[in-house]
């Protein structure tokens, strides 16, 4: 698992961790099953706080990403689907969205509309 974060960033970090680690389970860089470095770890690595790490993994865990379990860690969850299919339909309703001019806000507004 490779992740890196800017801490020059406007974004802050535990949403910088949320989206590398949640692409990577969309993209198949992680797998089911797969387990996470330990929240100690990984913000050693990273020269982070572990509370950003254990932000960034409960957030995940939230969205159904992960499974979190004491003594075990983090772990990709089982119900984790393969998104290609969904990925590419998106790019397919993105790119029809430009030809429209629509911006990514209102493209967002419609899909939270057809989601309720």
């Amino acid at each position: 698992m490779y992740l890196s974060v800017d801490a020059g960033s406007a974004t802050p970090l535990f949403e910088q961790l949320v989206a590398g680690i949640r692409a990577q389970v969309i993209d198949g860089s992680l797998s089911q099953g797969e387990r996470l470095p330990a929240a100690r770890e990984l913000a050693e690595s990273l020269d982070v706080n572990v509370h950003t790490v254990l932000r960034s993994y409960q957030v995940l865990r939230d969205e159904g990403f992960l499974d979190l379990r004491r003594g075990r860690g983090a772990v990709v969850a089982s119900r984790v689907r393969d998104y290609a299919q969904l990925e590419r339909d998106i790019d397919r309703v993105v790119a029809e969205a430009r030809k429209l001019d629509l911006t990514a806000n209102a493209l967002t507004a419609l899909i939270r509309k057809a989601y309720e």
